[in-house]
C-alpha cells in the first residue's frame, strides 16, 4: 500500500509503469477478497446465527457493495496508489486523521493475519499433523512470514491469477458438493432457516448484526485494490468494471458455500471448527480427500496473511519516509532492500494479536477497523463532490455512500453484540499508534530535525 496524503513523487522518479489489463485487475479483486475469511469464520458467523448463515453473508454482501461504490468514484476520481488515507486527506485535510485513518487501515492488515495465523493452527493444519499447541504454531506462523518477507517478495498481478485460482478451486468444490447433496436428496433444508437466538426481538436482532459484522470479514480486500490504480490501463474505465465485479463474484460464491454448509452440516458443528469448510467436505458423501481440501485451505490463509503482513510493513515503511512516524521504522536491509524495522515492527504487533484472540475475535476486529475506515471513505466521497476533475469518471448515486456511511456506522457500533475484547484490541493498536505519532512529533520539533 502506499504513502496516505503523500505528495507527489519527486520529478527525477520514474512513474510506475501502466501494465495491468480490466481482466487482470478483476482477477487480483477476486483474489484479494478470497482467502481467511470465509475458509475460518464460516462456523463463527454460524455460531452467532445459527443455521440461516447465508442472511449475515446476503448482508454483507449488500454493505460491501455500497463501499465499493464509494471506492469506485474516488479511485476513478484520484487514480493514485493511496487508498482511504489520500481521501480522507483530500476531504478533511487534517493530518491526524489522515495517519488514524492510515494507521488502522495497516493494524487492519495485522489483525486479520493474525486470523489467518490462528487459522492455519487450527483443524486444516491437524488433518496433516494431530494436535499442536495452536498459539505456538500461529507465532510460528507469523515468524516465518516475517523472514520470508525479509528476504524479499517478488511478486506479479500474474502470480496472483494462480493463487487465486486455486483458492477459487476450493470453493468450487464445496459448492459441487453442495449440488451432489441437492441432485440425491441429501441435507438438511430445514436448517437455512434456523436462528441459534429464539424470538423475534432485540436478541434476534444482535445477534444478526453480530453475525454480519463478523462475516463482513470475508468480503475486505476490495478496497486494496485501488493501490494498484498507478500501475492500471486506464483506471476510471477499468476500476468500475473491476471492483463491482469481484465483489459481485466473490458475494456470490460466499451466500451459495454458506447456504451450503448450513444444508448439510449442522451449525453447532460449524460453531466449534476452525475449518468449518472442512467439515463440509466430510458430510457431502463425495470421495474428496479431505487432505486435499485441508491443503488448499491452509494455502489460501498463508497467502492473504502474507500479502497483509507485506502490505503493513510497507504501509508502516512509507510513513515513516513521511515522517509521520518515526524514521527509524523506514529502514532497509541494504543487501535485501527490504524495510527491515518496519518489518520487525508489525511482526511483533501481529504476534502480540494472535496471543490475543482467537479466529473471531480477530476476524471481528478487522472487520471494525475497516468499518470505521470505511465510514470515513463514504463521507468523504459526498465531501469531495465540491472538488470536481477535469476528466470523466464513475459517479456512484448520494444515496449509496449515505447508505454505506449509515451501515458501517451500525455494524462497527456496539449494536452489533461485539465482544469488548474486540475494542480493547483495536484501542490499544491505537494507543500505540497515537504514541508513536507524539514521539515523532516531539523527535521533530527536536534541534536540527525539522
Amino acid at each position: 500500500m502506499s504513502t496516505p496524503g503523500a505528495p507527489a513523487a519527486p520529478p527525477q522518479q520514474p512513474a510506475l509503469k501502466r501494465v495491468i489489463s480490466s481482466k487482470l485487475l478483476i482477477l487480483f479483486v477476486i483474489g484479494d477478497i478470497l482467502g481467511t475469511g470465509i475458509y475460518a469464520t464460516t462456523g463463527k458467523v454460524a455460531g452467532k446465527v445459527g443455521g440461516a448463515l447465508w442472511l449475515p453473508f446476503v448482508i454483507g454482501f449488500v454493505v460491501a457493495a455500497l463501499t465499493a461504490a464509494s471506492y469506485v468514484e474516488l479511485v476513478g476520481k484520484y487514480p493514485k496508489a493511496a487508498g482511504a488515507a489520500l481521501y480522507a486527506q483530500k476531504a478533511f485535510n487534517v493530518p491526524f486523521l489522515t495517519f488514524i485513518i492510515a494507521f488502522m487501515v495497516m493494524c487492519s492488515g495485522l489483525s486479520s493475519a493474525s486470523a489467518a495465523a490462528r487459522a492455519f493452527s487450527g483443524d486444516y493444519l491437524t488433518e496433516f499433523t494431530g494436535a499442536l499447541p495452536p498459539t505456538l504454531v500461529s507465532i510460528l506462523f507469523i515468524l516465518a512470514l516475517a523472514a520470508l518477507n525479509l528476504r524479499g517478495v517478488s511478486e506479479s498481478v500474474k502470480t496472483n491469477m494462480v493463487l487465486t485460482l486455486v483458492e477459487l478451486s476450493g470453493l468450487l468444490v464445496i459448492l459441487a458438493i453442495g449440488a451432489y447433496a441437492i441432485l440425491t436428496g441429501g441435507g438438511e433444508p430445514s436448517r437455512l432457516g434456523e436462528f441459534q437466538a429464539t424470538g423475534t426481538g432485540y436478541a434476534l436482532y444482535t445477534s444478526i448484526l453480530g453475525a454480519t459484522a463478523l462475516a463482513f470479514f470475508s468480503f475486505v480486500g476490495f478496497e486494496d485494490s485501488v493501490n494498484m490504480a498507478e500501475e492500471t490501463k486506464d483506471p476510471a474505465r477499468a476500476f468500475p468494471r473491476a471492483i463491482f465485479t469481484g465483489v459481485a463474484v466473490t458475494g456470490t460464491i460466499y451466500v451459495l458455500v454458506a447456504l451450503v454448509s448450513s444444508l448439510l452440516v449442522d451449525y453447532r458443528t460449524l460453531a466449534k471448527s476452525s475449518g468449518p469448510l472442512l467439515e463440509v467436505v466430510k458430510a457431502g458423501g463425495v470421495a474428496f480427500p479431505p487432505k486435499v481440501f485441508a491443503l488448499i485451505a491452509l494455502f489460501a490463509v498463508t497467502n492473504s496473511a502474507l500479502i497483509n503482513i507485506m502490505m503493513a510493513s510497507r504501509l508502516c515503511y512509507g510513513m515513516a519516509n513521511e515522517r509521520i512516524l518515526p524514521k527509524t521504522l523506514g529502514r532497509v536491509l541494504p543487501r535485501r532492500r527490504t524495510p527491515v524495522v518496519g518489518i520487525v515492527f508489525v511482526s511483533l504487533l501481529a504476534v502480540g494479536l494472535v496471543s490475543t484472540g482467537e479466529i473471531a475475535g480477530l476476524g471481528d476486529t478487522t472487520a471494525f477497523l475497516l468499518l470505521c475506515v470505511f465510514a470515513v471513505v463514504n463521507v468523504a466521497v459526498l465531501v469531495l463532490r465540491r472538488d470536481p476533475v477535469d476528466h470523466p469518471h464513475f459517479r456512484t448515486p448520494t444515496a449509496l455512500p449515505v447508505l454505506g456511511a449509515i451501515t458501517a456506522i451500525i455494524l462497527a457500533s456496539p449494536l452489533a453484540d461485539r465482544p469488548a475484547d474486540v475494542y480493547i484490541r483495536a484501542g490499544v493498536l491505537l494507543v500505540i499508534g497515537i504514541a508513536l505519532w507524539g514521539i515523532n512529533k516531539l523527535v521533530m520539533k527536536a534541534p536540527g530535525e525539522e
